[in-house]
């Protein structure tokens, strides 16, 4: 009888060890830094490599991080049916061109979709409200602002019910913009849909896989949340 083959490590091929891998990743789409930072922080760690090497890592192996990460969650909540959504999209230049990305936030503050499109019209709202609806299931309160797109899509799907709108309410949704911001003006804006929707999928759950709530907790819980969220990341793809 033949026995089953073992699959393959995804970074069998490359050489380096996926400790290494992971740190690149985690460098570059965590926090503001260029492709050419992470370069020089790492020699200062004895580790060599080139900036390119940093941009094909984070190209290869970020998505799969960030599915890892986020199948991971969705599988912790699938009981939770409290949920409330603080939806917002935001507007990015790609070529001198306005384009909207769509974003939904918890009430805890993370980051659940994210999608771009070239308009924010009905037919982009409901493609958004059914791929937030299919991946993370029903939801109790859904939060927008005044964009008269969000309740003609609701009404196609049946819950316009649920939508609360408000001065303030918002405001979830609103600083979750921020980071990513950050990013923005480090990577010198984007050029292609394609590769501003990858990585703000990829920000969104490494984002959401570090955030602590630090302004929440004391410094010793602080603390100890943060090895769990490393101690976790060195174990994604293992």
């Amino acid at each position: 009888m033949s026995r089953s083959r073992k699959p393959d490590s995804p970074f069998k091929r490359f050489n380096s060890s996926p400790e290494v891998i992971r740190l690149v990743v985690m460098m570059y789409v965590r926090f503001p830094l260029s492709l050419r930072n992470v370069e020089g922080l790492l020699f200062e760690r004895g580790i060599d490599i080139c900036h390119e090497t940093v941009r094909f890592w984070w190209n290869r192996f970020g998505p799969m991080f960030a599915a890892d990460i986020k199948r991971q969650r969705i599988h912790r909540m699938r009981g939770f049916r409290q949920w409330r959504w603080h939806l917002d999209e935001m507007f990015v230049k790609i070529n001198g061109e306005t384009h909207y990305l769509w974003r939904a936030v918890d009430q805890e503050g993370e980051i659940l979709e994210s999608y771009v499109t070239k308009k924010r019209d009905k037919s982009a709202a409901l493609r958004f409200f059914k791929k937030a609806l299919k991946c993370h299931g029903k939801v109790e309160t859904i939060v927008t602002d005044g964009l008269k797109s969000y309740p003609s899509a609701m009404r196609e799907l049946g819950i316009e019910d649920r939508r609360e709108i408000g001065r303030w309410k918002n405001n979830r949704a609103e600083n979750s913009h921020l980071p990513l911001r950050r990013r923005e003006r480090m990577m010198q804006r984007f050029r292609r849909m394609k590769s501003l929707q990858k990585f703000a999928s990829v920000h969104a759950n490494v984002h959401n896989h570090f955030n602590s709530e630090r302004h929440l907790t004391d410094r010793h819980t602080y603390k100890t949340n943060r090895s769990a969220a490393l101690a976790e990341w060195q174990n994604l793809m293992a």
